[in-house]
């Protein structure tokens, strides 16, 4: 249907079988001929779902380079703690060896690895350096994980995974950005704004497990059991937290309209994504997740009032 956005579910505690079944729903087509930039969620090194589980990334990695595509890296910079340490004990920098792709590690970007980011009518005091390059891709995939993000965030999909694409300090600016962005009282408006500088093209949320409080490193455990991908980052999310609220999750991420919620709503206003969650489809790939989907359905269309049947 015209004006409307599609999210994929499927159901598997087996990465390649769920994502297989997605894959074959979507076209990859897009990504072949294409050099194409990856952002995971390795803010830490703590395991999944803190960090994108080994056996989403292969898959994906692996599904990208069959489809065609010239070139894959990861572009990633971790909140806590060094980046490259975290991509080592997570296993992938030796798994980039393994399938032949590019890490870029953006803690160690010089200066010329940034590019500045100002505009008129941001939240952000001096603007903010983004990364070249996810700039510079052909094509960009996200993969991030399921949770609620206890550092102001409120929730850290697929929205907030674009944090780890901006520089906490660029070299010769001694600003740290990301001081500013945990500080400030429009922090959720301002990683919004973020997503408003780089399209995505495939958005992998691997919802197997969650934390529905606490994150984004550890929390209280939930199993919706189920991968979704699609296109709108917008809708990602608004999906995202319909599984969070189905199974209780905090006050920040109960209250109110889904579309509503300041990340959401400010993404929604700059054209990231679908502006209107009446019109996200959803569409179901097996038996099971055609529940989930009823599931995400009703609380997508709830005020948030009303507690989920999961929570009661």
């Amino acid at each position: 249907m015209p004006g409307t956005t599609t999210v994929y579910l499927a159901t598997s505690r087996d990465r390649a079988s769920g994502l297989g079944r997605i894959f074959r729903a979507m076209d990859l087509s897009i990504f072949s001929g294409t050099a194409v930039a990856i952002k995971a969620n390795y803010n830490s090194a703590d395991p999944f779902p803190a960090s994108t589980h080994p056996d989403t990334l292969g898959v994906l990695v692996r599904a990208v380079q069959a489809a065609g595509a010239t070139a894959v890296s990861l572009v990633e910079r971790s909140g806590m703690g060094s980046t490259r340490r975290v991509l080592e004990e997570r296993g992938v920098i030796r798994m980039a060896k393994e399938l032949g792709f590019r890490v870029v590690v953006l803690d160690e970007a010089g200066r010329d690895g940034w590019a500045k980011v100002e505009e008129p009518g941001l939240h952000w005091e001096h603007g903010f350096w983004f990364s070249r390059d996810i700039q510079t891709a052909d094509r960009v995939i996200q993969t991030c994980c399921c949770k609620t993000h206890r550092y102001g965030g409120h929730f850290t999909l697929s929205l907030k995974n674009s944090v780890g694409l901006v520089a906490r300090k660029a070299p010769g600016d001694p600003h740290d950005y990301m001081q500013e962005l945990h500080t400030s009282p429009h922090q959720r408006s301002m990683i919004a704004e973020i997503n408003r500088f780089y399209p995505v093209e495939l958005v992998v949320l691997d919802a197997t497990e969650g934390f529905a409080s606490g994150g984004p490193d550890r929390g209280r455990v939930v199993t919706p059991g189920v991968i979704l991908a699609g296109a709108d980052r917008v809708a990602m999310d608004c999906a995202g937290v319909a599984l969070l609220r189905y199974f209780g999750s905090t006050p920040e991420v109960m209250q109110g309209r889904i579309a509503d919620l300041e990340q959401i709503a400010r993404a929604a206003e700059l054209g990231v994504g679908i502006s209107d969650p009446s019109r996200i489809r959803l569409e179901a790939l097996d038996e099971a997740s055609e529940g989930v989907a009823d599931e995400i359905r009703e609380q997508m269309e709830s005020d948030g009032r009303t507690p989920s049947p999961a929570s009661r």
